[in-house]
């Protein structure tokens, strides 16, 4: 697992931890799911301010699975169902991400950020993950519990 880029680098450039159509997968299984529910709502926890440059978490991509959703459903097309991508953390900071979690209760001693963890699902510490992670607590003044 290759250590995380410098805070500068992480515009540039798709990192090799990179899944291919991850969030395609994700949002297809939901979009199948929200259809048989006859929902039109679908959230989504990505984010494009303090992450590492997937092409499937920008705003952009979001609104283009959305146009297919009107296409590609037998709700979109014959009912007119407008499916909705929602997407909250997607221009919220890290720290704000935080911030806001810890306000809501969630206890991230029960979260995991790593590309490696070790025994016990103890974060590596050097990953980008982890560093986007450790980056966020900093920047909230608030001490991850996974590093303690």
């Amino acid at each position: 697992m290759p250590a995380a880029r410098p805070e500068a680098s992480t515009d540039t450039g798709i990192p090799v931890t990179y899944v291919p159509a991850r969030n395609t997968i994700f949002l297809s299984f939901a979009l199948a799911w929200a259809e048989v529910l006859g929902s039109t709502d679908i959230y989504i926890g990505v984010n494009a301010l303090d992450y590492s440059g997937y092409p499937d978490c920008r705003p952009e991509y979001l609104r283009a699975f959305q146009a297919m959703a009107h296409l590609a459903t037998r709700a979109g097309v014959e009912a007119g169902a407008r499916i909705t991508i929602h997407a909250p953390l997607i221009e919220m900071s890290k720290a704000d991400i935080i911030r806001r979690g810890t306000a809501l209760g969630v206890d991230y001693g029960l979260t995991l950020s790593c590309y490696d963890p070790g025994a016990g699902g103890r974060p590596c510490g050097v990953c980008e993950a982890c560093a986007l992670r450790a980056r966020g607590f900093d920047r909230a003044g608030i001490p991850d519990p996974a590093r303690s």
